[in-house]
């Protein structure tokens, strides 16, 4: 059995040599070929701006660097950065893709910058030049959330805000996927817009939802009317609820956990059919899209945090089916007919199965995700490695290939990939006490940064939520819980007035107890979230009695 264990490990091994590989391939092709363009064009050996113009590709593997364990190359790249991006460039840009892979990018590398060997400023993670960058960005972003609901628009110009005449009609995810990143600022920060307009977005999203508790596809946000009404798990809408789920577990929020769950009792009643998920009529619940579609396989991962393991591995499998059947998933899979639709037949080397593979083997052990990890690195190692990086897949009937690597094969697919074959990775809560996996933050090292709990967002930069818990809340906590000691150390109950003043003008610090005198510990939670508790796939969202 020993000598089993060790076969295992070394295959183990093999595999993330492979998947580096795979990663130095594609990233030094787009250092080659096209650098500082955001996207690497792998037919063409050449580049494009494709979602703003700032070096995108860049920023989304800047994390992906360390996960792989490459410090120097994290540093370099992190100099480069500040160097050469500027965000007040007349280019209009998606709101939704700035977000999840600019902002989310910047964050995620500023609070690995500590591991990375980074030359921090004092007080980080609360300050950074990493962190100023992505606040830049998000500011730019700030004037499409200057609506009468609240609900942002679609794009922005980062130089002059949002055109006279820009559509108002945008997608459910490019409403409801904003709280990861835009707490994460307010808490490091110490400037609440971000959150504040992440949460009305949220909540003017929440009351749009039909009687019978759905929402669709496309929304006028002035209006509020549903222009798209197919209600689903995929394209258009899927982040939204990874959001609510991964909002309420990093901000230990109820508000966005029974939001979700309120969806989740929709979507079960309504779109689950044999442990898949159709598109169905928002209003009435009728099937409108017996379909799968490819952004769908996100949601056994997102089941397994909630502890919905059943269902998730009855799902689960559903999708690998349609894997093993075209070496891929494509876009979009009719049900009925278990073949692609029409123009919808390519794979652009998308995370999402991988993804969901990854929390299913941390939850289970079950070496069948391994399998589809295997699965998954073969394929696209078969049909879509070019001389210059991989390209996406136009078509898995033939393995056309397009002229485009997106950013995510870097940020996402390769990550999750990753992750899947390095269970004791330190993103995973791997290590122990002492051997450099926990880190030291704040003014005075007062915070346990690194301890496990990381949170992806759904461009796989991963967030500390410790992290939110050691800027501004901590010293406001800090304060509350000094003044209430002082409360505690004064003669007689509680409800009398504050001790008077001392000549000098300063109140006793101190918290001696007279002979006989006992004190009863008011109802107070930690004041600083430990997360020494880490998060469990299986386990609770919440670390209280909620």
């Amino acid at each position: 059995s020993v000598s089993i264990l060790i076969l295992i490990y070394v295959e183990i091994f093999l595999y993330l040599d492979r998947i580096k590989s795979m990663f130095y391939h594609a990233y030094n092709s787009y250092l080659d070929n096209a650098f500082p363009y955001d996207e690497l064009r792998p037919l063409t050996c050449d580049g494009q701006d494709t979602w703003g113009s700032f070096s995108l590709t860049l920023i989304d593997a800047l994390d992906t660097l360390l996960v792989l364990g490459n410090r120097t190359e994290f540093q370099r790249v992190a100099s480069i950065l500040q160097d050469t991006v500027d965000f007040d460039i007349d280019v209009n840009a998606s709101v939704f893709e700035t977000n999840i892979r600019v902002v989310g990018g910047l964050l995620s590398a500023h609070l690995l910058a500590k591991r990375a060997g980074m030359e921090l400023e004092p007080g980080w993670p609360c300050s950074g030049p990493l962190l100023r960058m992505a606040e830049d960005a998000a500011r730019k972003l700030l004037p499409a959330f200057e609506t009468p609901t609240g609900m942002p628009y679609g794009t922005v110009n980062l130089l002059r805000g949002v055109s006279p005449t820009e559509t108002p009609v945008t997608c459910t995810a490019g409403v409801g996927t904003f709280i990861l990143e835009f707490a994460t600022l307010s808490r490091l920060t110490g400037d609440p817009t971000f959150e504040n307009v992440a949460r009305r977005a949220l909540r003017a999203l929440w009351k749009t939802r039909s009687d019978i508790g759905l929402v669709g596809n496309h929304i006028d946000i002035v209006s509020t009317k549903w222009v798209a009404q197919d209600a689903g798990i995929g394209a258009g809408v899927d982040s939204y609820f990874e959001y609510l789920v991964k909002g309420a577990v990093m901000l230990q929020d109820e508000e966005l956990l029974s939001m979700f769950q309120a969806y989740d009792r929709a979507i079960q009643n309504y779109t689950r059919f044999d442990d898949w998920y159709l598109w169905v009529q928002m209003h009435k619940g009728t099937v409108s899209m017996p379909i799968f579609q490819s952004l769908e396989a996100f949601w056994p991962g997102l089941q397994s945090l909630l502890g919905n393991l059943d269902s998730a591995v009855r799902t689960f499998q559903n999708y690998y089916s349609v894997w093993r059947q075209f070496g891929g998933l494509p876009e979009f899979y009719s049900i009925p007919q278990g073949y692609t639709v029409d123009k919808r037949e390519g794979y652009p080397l998308r995370p999402e199965l991988i993804e969901s593979a990854m929390y299913l083997f941390r939850a289970t052990g079950d070496h069948t995700y391994l399998q589809l990890g295997v699965d998954a690195l073969e394929s696209i190692e078969k049909i879509a490695k070019t001389p210059c990086g991989y390209a996406s897949v136009k078509d898995l009937r033939d393995h056309q290939l397009d002229n485009r690597m997106e950013s995510f094969f870097l940020a996402e697919t390769i990550k999750y990939l990753y992750l899947l074959f390095d269970p004791t990775h330190f993103l995973h809560g791997g290590g122990t006490e002492g051997d450099g996996s926990w880190e030291e933050g704040g003014e005075a090292g007062e915070c346990v940064l690194g301890a496990g709990g990381f949170i992806f967002n759904t461009e796989a930069h991963p967030l500390d939520p410790a992290a939110l818990y050691c800027c501004g809340r901590h010293d406001q906590d800090r304060q509350e819980l000094q003044d209430i000691l002082l409360t505690l150390s004064q003669p007689g109950s509680q409800s009398k007035p504050p001790p008077k003043q001392t000549e000098g003008g300063s109140q006793s610090e101190s918290i001696a107890l007279k002979p006989g005198e006992k004190k009863t510990p008011p109802l107070l939670s930690c004041p600083v979230q430990p997360f020494s508790a880490r998060l469990s796939i299986l386990g609770q969202v919440f670390t209280d009695n909620t």
